[in-house]
């Protein structure tokens, strides 16, 4: 453990950031979806003038953030076919056993498993 750590005091929190806090929770119940980029925005038309920094430091301690779809990029087409991984139970012995080919980005790849 380092000296500082040891010697540190944590000081309260400000009463600015109190009323900052209380503030973004009014707005992020009316806005759910706006995030440290609008919310700033909201607290300056409300008289407040916030960097983006602070707003993202406070939502982080209250422990908001913006609502939003996030990307699905991996759910499952449930009409599309599931393959068995053939494998499984195969105990890879030697070298040049087991080949496999990557399709995945551009051009086709072909490449040894050992």
């Amino acid at each position: 453990m380092n000296r500082s750590g040891y010697y540190y005091r944590p000081r309260p929190t400000s009463d600015d950031d109190i009323e900052l806090m209380r503030l973004i929770d009014v707005i992020y119940l009316e806005l759910p979806f706006y995030g440290s980029r609008r919310i700033p925005d909201e607290l300056a038309i409300r008289g407040f003038r916030v960097n983006r920094k602070r707003c993202q430091r406070l939502m982080r301690t209250m422990g908001i953030q913006a609502v939003y779809p996030k990307p699905r990029t991996t759910v499952r087409q449930p009409a599309h076919a599931v393959y068995p991984y053939l494998l499984r139970d195969l105990a890879i012995t030697r070298p040049n056993q087991v080949w496999a080919a990557d399709i995945t980005y551009g051009a086709p790849s072909l490449r040894r498993c050992h």
